[in-house]
């Protein structure tokens, strides 16, 4: 069974040296490849970078951009304390990972997961933190806040005596699949290692690593991750995933593996889903998220037509959590449960909801991204259509719990 990893944060005994942080580096690690033509008269080679600067068109540079860029990303090593029932004098554990400068006055980005461990209200800090720069400076640094929904943490150094290289977040609106990347982190403790690729999927959706979870037990996703095949592996957590300008596109995250190492399926953060989270985390150390309540499946046509359904694209509603913003607003969940269509279990005879606000909801706007773009406290006009008759509902939406 395959299953996306954190790659950060893993924690080793403090006495181990940081390159051994994450496990080992054998296993389907991205590399080089070969290609042959049909007839099989034509053998030809190619590294990643040559892949990459053929699809860049003489665009991407991944030397100038490490040039560029590189100095302004960081190691980043948490140390917590040894899990209840240790026994007495076994030394604390240690979390590695990367992270990136976004100021000059000393803030940095990482992921949460790099500095806390646990979930929802268990999660726990790391008792200190340390940030190693790339030209050897090791200094300690405070937890300014996390965001456990989206896996972004802001830390800050002191900045006196430091040499600082903020870089700059940019957007991830429009990325095309095949546009060149590079990856800038600390792998397996190998500070400011470069791996270069292409995004090779958009709009992804990835569970919170921290995340609590709803009601139901389900961890809260982050929307609009970035897939990848840059070469990333343990350790890469909180480093940046950068364009041929040198902007940050997304945070690494997560590894989709079947052996633990970097198979060339990456994720990261989005890009402004991180500077929604660090606008937040600078104004007051937290993060509130809009919530309403309900986990639905996407509607497609086919399953349109197979059970009559009033829409093509929407969001079919298949539970409804208790005292939520959507039970308070009066939704209805399903009527039959466990009813196969191609080979998936769909609950049918909830409510369709179409619109948020009047914007239809397709495969790019689904709802969940629809009330991750709204605050606590709003109020949203949802199209619904129960029984086949289209009603509109307001709902006034409420703050994701912990």
């Amino acid at each position: 069974m395959r299953a996306r990893a954190a790659i950060g944060g893993v924690t080793v005994a403090l006495a181990l040296a940081a390159a051994g942080c994450g496990g080992s580096s054998s296993g389907g690690l991205a590399g080089d490849g070969g290609t042959r033509s049909d007839v099989g008269v034509t053998r030809t080679a190619t590294t990643r970078v040559e892949v990459v600067e053929q699809q860049g068109q003489g665009g991407f540079d991944a030397s100038a951009l490490y040039a560029r860029d590189a100095e302004g990303v960081v190691t980043v090593v948490s140390v917590f304390d040894a899990p209840a029932g240790t026994p007495a004098g076994h030394p604390a554990s240690e979390g590695l990972g990367s992270g990136f400068v976004v100021s000059s006055d000393g803030q940095i980005v990482t992921n949460a997961h790099v500095v806390s461990n646990g979930t929802g209200t268990r999660a726990k800090r790391a008792k200190s933190v340390y940030v190693q720069f790339g030209d050897g400076n090791q200094v300690p640094a405070t937890i300014v806040g996390t965001d456990l929904n989206a896996d972004v943490a802001l830390i800050k150094v002191a900045p006196a005596g430091l040499t600082l290289r903020p870089l700059t977040i940019g957007t991830n609106r429009g990325l095309v699949v095949g546009t060149p990347v590079a990856a800038i982190g600390s792998p397996f403790g190998e500070p400011q290692s470069l791996s270069v690729g292409v995004i090779s999927a958009t709009n992804r959706s990835i569970d919170s690593l921290n995340s609590g979870g709803s009601s139901s037990g389900s961890a809260f996703a982050i929307q609009g991750a970035i897939q990848t095949d840059a070469a990333i592996n343990h350790g890469n957590s909180g480093g940046p995933l950068v364009d041929a300008r040198g902007r940050v596109i997304g945070i690494n995250a997560q590894i989709q593996s079947t052996g633990g190492g970097g198979e060339g399926v990456g994720f990261a953060i989005p890009a402004d889903t991180v500077k929604r989270s660090l606008g937040q985390l600078r104004e007051k150390g937290s993060v509130d998220y809009a919530y309403l309540g309900v986990q639905t499946v996407s509607i497609y046509p086919q399953l349109a037509e197979a059970f009559n359904l009033p829409v093509g694209q929407g969001a079919l509603v298949q539970l409804i959590s208790a005292d939520s913003p959507a039970a308070r607003a009066g939704l209805h969940g399903p009527t039959r449960r466990g009813v196969t269509f191609q080979a998936s279990q769909i609950d049918l005879g909830g409510d369709v909801v179409a619109k948020v606000d009047g914007r239809q909801l397709t495969r790019d706007y689904d709802l969940a991204t629809a009330i991750q773009d709204r605050t606590p406290g709003a109020t949203v006009t949802l199209l619904v259509y129960r029984d086949g008759t289209p009603r509109q509902i307001p709902v006034q939406l409420g703050s994701r719990p912990g």
